[in-house]
């Protein structure tokens, strides 16, 4: 065999997954295994080198074949040389991955933060497909994204594509974000910040049927707005709102083709699309607009092992 195998490593504060991509982003295989954590960087970076063998071992490719290794990895890094600064949820601080990756395994490595992997993922073999120019949002407990022009990653100095802390939230209504900013998108489109918004209606006293949930989880909200709970589609409508006018504003500046939303907030569905797409006709230029479409994410938990894979071509 001749074919170029690309290696992927999604690695997480518990498990570590790694997959095996073909030069079109076709995921071929996929191995899993715990982290490690708890014993220290040293151990984790042998775990994603076992891994890594073990999963081409698995496959009927040679290792000759692996034309490169890519990982995703939550933190604070500097990207070229692949040194990571500080990655909280690792409990890491100043680790040459990079360099110690290609000691362990005779490959050029490429690493970058998760949420950039994850939006090379999607544009590369899953909802960006063949789309040269697309941004990607990514709705979980935070409001992650990262920007592909021209099938490449931007990275700027590092911080490129922190779509979360678009500072967008009016001052009356704007409360202060995990990063120390206070009016971040993150605050309001999150699900951290829909559960708030629902909690803070139920505290208010307002009519909601979310005041019979103990446990509110941003499910719940939009459940909720779908049997008709007007509390519950406010709290959506508003979450929308701000992700539709961030979107306005990056169309003027960017111009991509298409905007991708995934993460566990994105399964919501046309109760969310439909409002997002919405705001985004009504704040975005008509020129900036034209031509660009706003559509869910198809890779799910895939995203970033594909997208890691692709750091050697995309990036």
């Amino acid at each position: 065999m001749t074919d170029k195998i690309y290696v992927g490593v999604d690695l997480g504060g518990t498990s570590i997954k790694v997959g095996l991509c073909d030069i079109t982003g076709k995921l071929l295989h996929t191995y899993e295994g715990p982290t490690g954590t708890e014993h220290g960087a040293d151990v984790v970076l042998e775990n994603i080198a076992q891994y890594v063998r073990k999963l081409v071992a698995d496959t009927s490719y040679d290792w000759d074949q692996v034309a490169g290794i890519g990982a995703g990895i939550a933190g604070f890094m500097d990207i070229p040389t692949g040194f990571m600064k500080l990655s909280a949820n690792l409990g890491w601080r100043d680790v040459p991955v990079k360099a110690i990756l290609e000691e362990k395994l005779g490959k050029t490595v490429r690493i970058d933060n998760d949420a950039n992997v994850a939006a090379l993922g999607e544009a590369w073999a899953g909802a960006g497909r063949g789309i040269p120019n697309v941004v990607c949002y990514t709705l979980g407990t935070g409001v992650g994204g990262g920007i592909i022009i021209n099938n490449r990653i931007i990275q700027g100095n590092g911080m490129a594509g922190e779509l979360g802390h678009m500072n967008l939230i009016p001052d009356l209504e704007a409360i202060q974000c995990g990063c120390g900013m206070t009016g971040c998108l993150e605050t309001v489109s999150s699900a951290t910040g829909i559960i708030r918004m629902a909690k803070e209606a139920v505290e208010r006293g307002e009519h909601t049927s979310l005041a019979l949930i103990e446990n509110i989880t941003a499910k719940d909200v939009f459940d909720a707005a779908k049997s008709g709970d007007e509390v519950a589609h406010r709290i959506i409508n508003r979450a929308a709102l701000y992700l539709g006018k961030s979107m306005a504003m990056i169309a003027v500046v960017l111009n991509p083709q298409r905007f991708i939303v995934g993460g566990g907030v994105s399964n919501a569905g046309d109760i969310l699309f439909d409002a997002i797409r919405k705001y985004f006709d009504q704040f975005a230029v008509a020129t900036a607009k034209e031509g660009v479409d706003i559509v869910p994410a198809i890779l799910g938990n895939d995203a970033g092992v594909v997208g890691a894979a692709g750091l050697n071509l995309h990036s």
